[in-house]
């Protein structure tokens, strides 16, 4: 089995990444990666998002068996385009936010099957709970971005139930279902060992002499006089218009604005 691993690791090393090895790591972009979820509500489905996504990928081009992933999630960030119902799963009677404002998925197993997919084992905690999970993954691409820098694409896909992490409300009748169905859509970018984003374009490093060359300073420049001018007293500034209060209303509307797009 170990045999299988490495050789299909080398194919991938081969066929997608660059011609050496190393370990690349890419920080996750939450601003292009989501977590999205459906599941069944009566007799239809009902899906939404998590767009709050941090973390780190570490790609290890020689063996990407030896590759590891770490995320987290805001439980706050959940959007389903429903407000009210929004603000219900974050309850006690389901996620219970205000307990567990995040959940986390740590890998500690990487199974490649091809050179793009294979199987992504890790700890979930979620409510209060760890339990493992495996996801099945796609590598959907590797390369430089237009600024000089270098991205991963990754979609990983599973299925849980919430009644695993204790998230029992409505388990096992009632009108919504137990199985939840997870699609991660995940954007990395690619980091140096100085935690700032990793460029392709290498700046020379600038030379510099010992000692340093001592600069003279020019020769003072007499300027020709001019006759004094008498002081013009300026007008006062007009007094600034008063502004109009913001009203309770108003004010509210821009707490909730907030909230939706930060």
């Amino acid at each position: 089995m170990r045999t299988t691993i490495t050789t299909l690791a080398l194919m991938f090393a081969a066929c997608t990444l660059p011609a050496y090895a190393e370990v690349q790591t890419f920080k996750i972009d939450n601003t292009h990666s989501f977590a999205n979820w459906s599941l069944r509500h009566i007799v239809a489905i009902t899906s939404g998002t998590f767009h709050d996504v941090q973390g780190k990928i570490s790609l290890n081009t020689a063996d990407i068996a030896k590759s590891n992933v770490e995320a987290t999630i805001s439980v706050y960030s959940l959007n389903s385009s429903h407000i009210k119902r929004d603000v219900h799963v974050l309850t006690d009677e389901y996620l219970d936010a205000r307990n567990y404002p995040d959940m986390k998925f740590v890998s500690t197993r990487v199974v490649p099957a091809t050179p793009e997919k294979g199987k992504l084992t890790g700890n979930l905690t979620l409510h209060g709970v760890v339990k493992p999970v495996t996801l099945d993954y796609e590598i959907l691409g590797l390369g430089k971005d237009p600024w000089g820098g270098s991205r991963i694409g990754l979609k990983a896909t599973t299925q849980l139930k919430r009644s695993d992490f204790g998230i029992n409300k409505h388990v096992p009748n009632g009108p919504v279902g137990n199985e939840v169905d997870i699609t991660l859509l995940i954007e990395g970018i690619r980091i140096g060992a100085d935690g700032q984003p990793w460029s392709a374009v290498q700046t020379a490093p600038k030379a510099i002499s010992f000692p340093a060359p001592v600069e003279v300073a020019p020769a003072p420049v007499a300027l020709p006089t001019s006759p004094v001018q008498p002081a013009v007293t300026p007008a006062p500034a007009p007094a600034p218009a008063e502004q109009p209060k913001e009203s309770a209303k108003d004010q509210l509307k821009k707490q909730l604005l907030k909230g939706l797009f930060n």
